[in-house]
């Protein structure tokens, strides 16, 4: 979305200041250091200590208001965070680097302090960039919903209305190859719905009146009128959303328990640069090598090491997977696979293609393709397609067809001269009894003839179940998928 997108851009904009500071105050103090034999002037080595502290207080204020802002809420709720000794030791570190600068001193350490606030940036900018990949899922998937819809009145007039103007009780007419406004019952009409956006499943459901539709999906038939019951918001397909998101916008398991660790990490790591400085001016110390002595205890242990590791690892997985045609939703999702020990296949769109086709070899005789392809050429039901790509393939002629009529969930008519063609379910051709098909072609004066259609197993199926299999995993088909082996 556009608030996730704006945080990325943002994150990488401080990112680039925090880098290209740390760069340049770097470059300084090399020159600084090297020069410490007595080559460079003390006036010089104070010019390059201006010059650090003008970058670098600039650049701390602006890269560091992520932690800051972070560290700041933590503390108004009473509770201290990981942000906390970071903003404190960043802090800490540039102005008492300042004062050294002002007092002509050479312990300055702008460096490690916009140093330690490019590299913790690198792990929120990771971070925040998975979360923005993944919350496009969610976003892709509200995408989906119609934008308008039909109103039916009263009267039997019809007007269209923007979808989230849609309110519960309205009646809305869904054209064919429209997708529904709304979660609703059909109180009208009778066809067949695309219901792969819900339930993953490609072959299409028959609806009558009385049965209940989802948002989103898709009218393959005949025009439905439905009754609201849900709208906008309130329909399933943006409940999956919301849920889709919440789970994108979790944390990983591990972030969690470091964060539960924080409640006790961060006081005792304040407590310890407490200590520090204590027990440096017990010991006759002055207290600026007391205070510098705190500062390197509250930089040392700063968790750079998480917050740089686990975002990291989860943006160099989720690319991976990605790019394999894997959408990772969970930020946990990664650690609970390595605790499986079963995986289940529903196999429509899995272990296959999920498109029916025309077995290669399949006895059906040319002519029966070819009229069967001419009554199935506006369908758009999955088998109907399947059936023109049939005929395609085999380069035959067919010839468009008049006035062809389609029954939901039975089949497609055309009338002629000669009688009525038909192609669909066995019932609907008038078979009683022959070999299993999905489809029947009849024509006007003859016996009818099956037309067999399979969803084809994906090439590496089988290999993928063996190795899961190899990895002693249990793999079980689950509703009507086949095992395969």
């Amino acid at each position: 979305s556009g608030e996730e997108a704006a945080a990325d851009r943002d994150y990488l904009r401080r990112l680039g200041v925090a880098g290209f500071a740390a760069a340049n105050i770097m470059l300084l103090s090399v020159s600084v250091w090297s020069g410490g034999g007595g080559d460079m002037s003390p006036a010089l080595k104070g010019l390059f200590h201006w010059l650090s502290a003008l970058i670098a207080m600039p650049a701390v204020v602006y890269a560091g208001q992520p932690f800051f802002r972070s560290a700041r809420a933590a503390l108004a709720a009473g509770r201290v965070n990981m942000d906390v000794p970071i903003s404190l030791g960043v802090t800490l570190a540039t102005a008492m680097s300042v004062y050294q600068t002002i007092r002509g001193s050479e312990q300055v350490y702008f460096d490690a302090a916009v140093t330690l606030l490019f590299f913790l940036l690198v792990g929120r900018a990771l971070d925040n960039h998975v979360r923005t990949r993944a919350a496009g899922a969610a976003a892709n998937l509200l995408g989906l919903r119609s934008s308008f819809a039909t109103v039916v009145e009263a009267g039997g007039t019809t007007r269209r209305v923007a979808s989230d103007a849609l309110s519960a009780g309205m009646q809305l007419l869904t054209a064919a190859g429209e997708r529904f406004a709304a979660d609703g019952r059909v109180v009208a009409g009778r066809s067949e719905i695309d219901e792969s956006l819900i339930t993953g499943e490609t072959r299409p459901r028959t609806v009558a009146v009385g049965d209940l539709v989802y948002a989103g999906t898709i009218n393959l038939g005949q025009p439905v009128t439905i009754e609201a019951v849900a709208t906008h918001e309130r329909t399933l397909v943006a409940e999956i959303a919301r849920l889709m998101s919440a789970a994108e916008q979790g944390r990983a398991r591990y972030v969690r328990l470091a964060d539960r660790a924080a409640r006790l990490y961060a006081p005792a790591v304040h407590a310890l640069s407490l200590a520090t400085f204590l027990g440096w001016l017990a010991l006759g110390f002055g207290w600026e090598p007391a205070l510098t002595a705190a500062i390197a205890v509250l930089i040392i242990t700063c968790p750079c090491a998480l917050a740089l590791a686990v975002p990291a690892v989860q943006v160099a997985a989720t690319s991976r997977l990605f790019a394999r045609g894997v959408l990772v939703k969970s930020p946990d999702a990664l650690e609970r696979i390595a605790e499986i020990d079963m995986v289940a296949f529903d196999k429509t769109g899995t272990l296959t293609i999920g498109e029916p086709r025309l077995p290669a070899g399949a006895d059906v005789a040319d002519t029966v393709l070819a009229r069967a392809a001419a009554l199935a050429g506006l369908s758009r039901h999955p088998y109907a397609r399947a059936v023109v790509e049939a005929a395609r393939g085999r380069a035959l002629a067919v010839p468009p067809a008049g006035e062809v009529k389609e029954a939901a969930g039975l089949g497609l008519a055309l009338a002629g001269s000669d009688g009525e063609e038909r192609l669909g379910s066995a019932r609907w051709c008038g078979v009683d009894a022959g070999p299993e098909a999905s489809l029947w072609y009849r024509p006007a004066k003859g016996p009818a003839a099956p037309i067999p259609l399979e969803d084809q197993i994906r090439s590496d199926a089988a290999a993928v179940t063996r190795a899961l299999a190899a990895d002693a995993l249990v793999v079980e088909p689950v509703g009507d998928g086949r095992a395969v082996r």
